[in-house]
């Protein structure tokens, strides 16, 4: 090898391909980043729906459980409101009875039928269940009328005689109060 061959140098141009940018006119670049901003608050507007739509879900799930659990008694208050309708049977009955004979053993016994009367009526209150207002104007939402009887004291659709008690348990009906109304 001469001198001469290292001094020769062979000059290469190198070219650049074009990539897609740089090829691109101006506007197709500007027209393909509105079109990126629409698709991602299109994703934006997605996403906070079903976000929404979780939460609501969740907001009314905790709201039927919470429902069920005050509820969960319900079956069992309307059983235990026979024995209700038993005390107030056995009170009216003493109380018919105590006119005709006055006993002392009879006034004993209606003592402790009140204090047990007393007692469950307190433990039902303190779970949320009430009895049913029965004085004053009919309320079909909580009444029951069973029949209409004559009445010079009372006025039309007013409540007569309550037959059987009314309960509510929280704010939902749990038997209707059964009344006669005036005509």
């Amino acid at each position: 090898m001469s001198s001469e061959n290292k001094d020769d140098s062979v000059e290469v141009e190198i070219e650049t391909p074009e990539t897609e940018e740089t090829s691109k006119p101006e506007t197709e670049k500007v027209d393909e980043l509105i079109q990126m901003k629409e698709l991602l608050e299109e994703w934006e507007d997605k996403y906070l729906r079903a976000h929404a739509d979780f939460e609501n879900s969740k907001r009314l799930l905790i709201k039927d459980k919470t429902a069920a659990v005050s509820y969960a008694n319900e079956s069992f208050a309307n059983d235990v409101l026979s024995v209700v309708d038993s005390f107030d049977s056995a009170l009216a009955m003493i109380d018919a009875t105590e006119a005709e004979e006055g006993s002392e053993v009879l006034e004993k016994i209606k003592e402790g039928v009140n204090l047990t009367y007393t007692q469950l009526t307190k433990v039902l209150e303190k779970n949320g269940i009430k009895a049913v207002e029965c004085e004053g104007e009919f309320n079909p939402d909580v009444h029951q009328a069973i029949m209409q009887v004559e009445s010079e004291e009372k006025e039309a659709g007013e409540i007569v005689q309550v037959l059987q008690k009314g309960y509510t348990i929280k704010e939902r009906l749990l038997r209707p109060a059964m009344v006669s109304t005036a005509k």
